[in-house]
């Protein structure tokens, strides 16, 4: 082999090789977004191990919840200190492998295990969760702000393009009824993606100041902006509508499954051709508006997939059959591509860069705990009712709310 072509993990890296490696880690973990979260251990949860009952939703809306309180309360202590220390891929390392293990101990989880079955997926919810904090305080690093917007979309577009990939290695599993070694596939899968990033992606370092206590650093760091929040008070109205509309999209990502499978009767293999769909249209959702929002700004661009996820939210509770859900997957992928992405990359324009991943921990902070209000909304509405129509609707009030508070925003590099 020529010496051109061997692998060198301390060669330097281009950019479009580093932004390619990056998206790497979200081709890898959204492997267990799609096969845990939204789709088949979701849908197990409540069929096999809450034995079909009612109040299994309510134990799925308990297990999120819990997990996004834990994430919340410690992404930007963990944050603060990534930034003190310049170690965000070491914490990005270890909630990567935490994720993983427990991912691949959903195996064991069967008929009537309930406490277990929660206890594991709320431990894989905090590792997975808890890992884009650092993740996505890559960003800033690999490209210019003009950019930001298409690279966090490439990203994205990424990921569900792993969720397809991973749909179609385990679909054999699902024709032959093997769900549960569906879940240490999902596993494999973010192991072996998520590697390059580790092997090649470079994390900066500062000088580390010796006898201080990692913990007290980081909390007095937390303090200390949060004192001077008044300073960045774009910033926290941008935090305060994230706050609301991404729990619109969290409650829906959490619930889909769960709803077609329970509501519209929908076998497994009919969930895997509607995830499909839902993939395939939020890869184009993520790149082309991505693009728009480098053109028209990221406020501008957010607010049209608020748009549309109202417009989602509308039909998915109209629907009476399966046919017309599929145009609530069309839509919904799109506005679920576009909102995620755009958000990531107006929250890496409005952030001070000595403080990315700091900041970023309170975005995690907003979009965590305000997961643990939807998805609870949701099932106790379905749980009290009977009737997850009106808990689908319900929804909606959470994306009215946040694109009041987002016209608010300044995009810094546009005239709103």
């Amino acid at each position: 082999m020529k010496q051109s072509l061997r692998i060198n993990p301390n060669a330097p890296m281009t950019g479009k090789k580093k932004i390619f490696v990056w998206t790497l880690f979200d081709f890898a973990n959204t492997s267990f977004s799609i096969v845990v979260v939204t789709f088949l251990y979701a849908v197990y949860f409540k069929k096999i191990v809450a034995q079909g009952q009612p109040i299994g939703d309510l134990y799925w809306s308990l297990g999120t919840s819990i997990a996004m309180i834990i994430t919340a309360v410690i992404s930007p202590i963990l944050g603060a200190i990534a930034d003190y220390s310049a170690g965000k891929k070491r914490f990005l390392l270890f909630f990567t492998l935490l994720c993983i293990a427990a991912t691949s101990s959903l195996y064991f989880v069967g008929s009537g295990n309930v406490l277990m079955g929660v206890l594991i997926f709320i431990l894989a919810n905090v590792g997975f969760e808890a890992g884009l904090v650092f993740y996505d305080s890559f960003l800033p690093e690999l490209t210019e702000p003009k950019n930001y917007g298409r690279v966090s979309g490439y990203g994205f577009a990424m990921g569900y393009l792993g969720s397809l990939a991973t749909l179609a290695i385990i679909y054999p599993f699902i024709q032959a009824e093997m769900i549960k070694e569906s879940f240490p596939i999902a596993a494999l899968f973010f192991l072996i993606f998520s590697l390059p990033l580790f092997i090649y992606l470079k994390d900066n370092r500062k000088k580390i100041v010796e006898h201080e206590s990692y913990f007290k650093i980081g909390v007095t760091r937390v303090w200390g902006t949060l004192s001077h929040l008044k300073n960045y008070k774009n910033l926290a109205t941008f935090l305060l509508a994230y706050f609301f509309y991404i729990e619109g999209v969290n409650t829906i990502i959490f619930f889909s499954g769960n709803y077609a499978s329970t509501t519209l009767g929908f076998s497994e293999t009919e969930l895997l051709i509607f995830f499909l769909t839902v993939q395939t249209t939020a890869i184009a959702g993520s790149v082309l508006l991505g693009i728009v929002a480098d053109s028209i700004g990221q406020k501008k661009t957010i607010m049209i997939t608020l748009i549309m996820w109202l417009i989602t939210v509308l039909i998915a509770f109209l629907v009476q059959d399966k046919n017309g859900f599929y145009i609530v997957g069309l839509i919904a992928g799109a506005a679920m591509g576009s909102s995620q992405s755009t958000s990531r990359s107006l929250m890496s324009k409005l952030t001070p860069p000595e403080k990315k991943t700091e900041f970023f921990g309170f975005y995690s902070f907003f979009g965590k705990s305000s997961a643990v209000i939807g998805p609870l909304v949701f099932g106790l509405v379905s749980f009290i009712s009977g009737d997850q129509r009106l808990a689908i609707i319900s929804i909606g009030l959470f994306f009215v709310v946040g694109l009041i508070i987002l016209t608010q925003v300044k995009d810094p590099d546009y005239v709103n």
